[in-house]
C-alpha cells in the first residue's frame, strides 16, 4: 500500500465538503494480471434525482520538493498510467490530479505546464489546504 500524500486528509475532506462520499481510500486497480495500482481517492455524487451519479478517482500531489518539474514529471507519468487503466476498468470514472492553490498560481501557471495539461487533458482539482475546500474543477 503507498505512503499517503501530505494534502491527503485535506482533500478528502474537502470533497466531503463538497457533497462527495468517498468509496475508496485508496481506489485499487488492476489493469494487468502483473499490474496493481493504487490511486489516492475514489468518490461518488449523485448530480440530481433524475441524473445518473458522476464518479471520480483523484491523484493528489503536494508539489513541495526542491523540482517542482521533476514532480510534475511523476505526476504526469502516473495520471497518464492511472487514466489508461480506468480507461480498461472503470470507463465512467473521471480521474483528477489534486494540487494546491499556490501550486496551481505559482507553477500551473506556466505556458509549458499549461500546454501539457491541455495537451494530456488532466483536469485538475485545486483545492486550499488551511480550509479544505475545492477551489475550482479544472476540466
Amino acid at each position: 500500500m503507498p505512503a499517503k500524500d501530505v494534502f491527503h486528509h485535506a482533500v478528502k475532506s474537502a470533497l466531503i465538503k463538497d457533497g462527495w462520499k468517498i468509496t475508496d481510500d485508496p481506489l485499487f486497480i488492476k489493469p494487468s494480471t502483473r499490474i496493481s495500482l493504487y490511486i489516492d481517492i475514489g468518490g461518488e455524487r449523485a448530480i440530481g434525482a433524475e441524473k445518473d451519479g458522476q464518479i471520480i478517482a483523484v491523484e493528489i500531489k503536494s508539489f513541495l520538493s526542491m523540482s517542482p518539474l521533476a514532480e510534475f514529471h511523476t505526476a504526469l507519468g502516473q495520471f497518464l498510467n492511472y487514466m489508461l487503466a480506468l480507461k480498461l476498468n472503470q470507463p465512467e470514472r473521471i480521474l483528477y490530479l489534486a494540487i494546491t492553490e499556490d501550486t496551481y498560481r505559482d507553477f500551473f501557471s506556466d505556458p509549458f505546464i499549461q500546454l501539457s495539461v491541455s495537451t494530456y487533458q488532466v483536469k485538475l482539482l485545486i483545492f486550499d489546504p488551511l480550509e479544505e475546500v475545492i477551489v475550482l474543477w479544472k476540466n
